[in-house]
């Protein structure tokens, strides 16, 4: 018979400016495997951080671990028994299986290792999970899919009572998924409760005996699972409050700006796609999508395999970040901080660097560096004091608004915007909205990535839609809403 494992009572948990969780309440029992769905940003990897001790949640809440009342920590939830398996593996690669599955825990008597026996329990458990590994093979020398076993097989060699996994099938082949499904559901059997938290419905819909739902930090729903069927999933993953959304000014489109013909390299597969002056052409998907690596990629700053780039009707040749911005590509980077600012230096030196890299030095006057800076600065309205001062000691939104002005100084046309607001307050994501807006007011062409649904629907014309590397969808139109992206996004759809 199940008995509650694990219980969690009004756990909330605030972050300077973000309330991630929002009172939620949460059960695992044992022999249950009970998955966690919500959009990017819904809060189950904070959920999750603080369930293995990573996170303190804030004051007020309680956690029961078979009953009794326990204050987490990473070192305390082990020894509870509690072991995550997290989307990137925690594999030493020179070490072999048996020895990857007992660091740290290595087992002694008199001072010498017992390796003989460390390898015995290996084997006993690999056969148990039907695994032809051998224990004495090297990581480094296995498949992803045969890594992530490794990491299961330790917590059944130490006898673990809930395992968390975080995206578990990311970046696996069907055969690999399929194995590991089968892992999961056997060690359900031997009563360990497993929380599963996955983008992918179809192996929700396959192995789920329970599902909570969050969305927007908040506790939505709790049920069985056969009480649930897809579109109901979705919708109650998606419905937020009109206000949530920005409505901006649309512009017709113009002539065409970029194409991009069978893309490949850099983690993504023949993605075809297109974006015209006057308009926003988003990118959405789940986290590991493949949506920056493929900016990445466009750019320059990856190699392409194959596929081909027209930029205004001309094929182009983008090896590199430098020819990208000769033919007037602008990439405002997911990092700000540490891919598209330099925090060490004044707002007028960020904002010249990108033009020095095209031009050829011979004419470039340093005494026109704070002039520049200074235009700049007025004209997107930096709040600073002047394009003096260093640009780390400025706020997420006037940071952006640097990288911005940098991107302004090249005179390009083809911006990439790869979330564009994450971390910064809602008045600065306004008056980004308003500075894209205005881009396209200008004539000029804009592709955004963006994992906030909210902002991916409103500022977007059309939108892509990325799974596993690959554009699995477009949505345009009256077809630009959350249910269809994310029904794209999880594996709902198919093209």
């Amino acid at each position: 018979m199940a008995t509650e494992l694990l219980k969690l009572t009004h756990i909330s948990k605030t972050f300077p400016g973000v309330r991630a969780l929002d009172d939620i309440s949460f059960t695992l029992n044992s022999g249950e495997i009970h998955c966690v769905c919500g959009e990017n940003g819904a809060g189950k990897s904070t959920l999750i951080k603080i369930i293995s001790g990573a996170y303190q949640p804030d004051a007020g809440g309680e956690m029961l671990f078979e009953g009794k009342a326990v204050t987490l920590t990473p070192q305390s939830a082990m020894d509870l028994g509690i072991q995550t398996i997290y989307q990137e593996h925690t594999i030493f690669g020179p070490l072999s299986v048996t020895e990857n599955i007992f660091v740290g825990m290595e087992i002694t008597k008199k001072g010498f290792m017992q390796y003989a026996e460390m390898r015995r329990r290996t084997q006993e458990v690999l056969d148990y999970l039907d695994s032809d590994i051998d224990p004495d093979e090297l990581a480094e020398t296995l498949s992803s899919g045969e890594q992530k076993i490794i990491e299961f097989a330790k917590a059944l060699v130490f006898d673990r009572k809930v395992i968390i996994l975080d995206e578990p099938t990311a970046s696996f082949s069907i055969t690999e998924i399929d194995n590991l499904l089968g892992i999961v559901a056997k060690i359900k059997d031997r009563g360990i409760g497993i929380i599963y938290i996955s983008h992918h419905l179809d192996e929700v819909e396959r192995i789920a005996d329970r599902i909570t739902i969050l969305r927007d930090g908040k506790h939505i729903n709790t049920c069985d699972a056969t009480e649930l069927t897809g579109p109901e999933l979705i919708r109650q993953m998606v419905g937020r409050d009109a206000s949530a959304f920005y409505n901006r000014e649309h512009f017709s489109p113009g002539d065409m700006a970029l194409e991009a013909t069978g893309l490949t390299g850099n983690g993504v597969n023949d993605c075809t796609f297109y974006v015209r002056r006057g308009e926003v052409l988003g990118f959405a998907g789940m986290v590991g999508s493949g949506r920056s690596e493929l900016m990445t990629l466009l750019f320059g700053g990856a190699p392409k395999l194959s596929g081909s780039v027209k930029i205004f009707g001309e094929e182009v040749d983008v090896r590199n970040p430098r020819r990208a911005i000769r033919h007037k590509m602008c990439y405002i980077t997911e990092d700000r901080q540490h891919t598209g600012l330099f925090l060490i230096h004044t707002i007028a030196r960020n904002t010249i660097i990108a033009n020095l890299l095209i031009s050829s030095g011979a004419f470039y006057m340093p005494e026109k560096e704070e002039q520049i800076g200074q235009e700049y600065l007025e004209k997107l309205g930096t709040k600073a004091e002047n394009a003096d001062v260093l640009v780390g000691n400025l706020s997420g939104g006037n940071q952006q608004k640097v990288v911005l002005a940098k991107w302004f100084n090249t005179v390009g046309e083809i911006f990439i915007f790869d979330e564009p607001t994450r971390g910064i307050d809602v008045g600065a994501k306004q008056e980004i909205y308003q500075l894209m807006t205005d881009l396209l007011r200008d004539n000029k062409a804009v592709i955004m990535v963006s994992s906030d649904m909210p902002e991916v629907i409103s500022m977007s014309d059309r939108i892509m839609v990325m799974k596993d590397g690959r554009i699995v969808g477009e949505v345009a139109g009256d077809e630009v809403t959350e249910e269809n992206v994310l029904e794209y996004s999880i594996g709902g759809k198919k093209i």
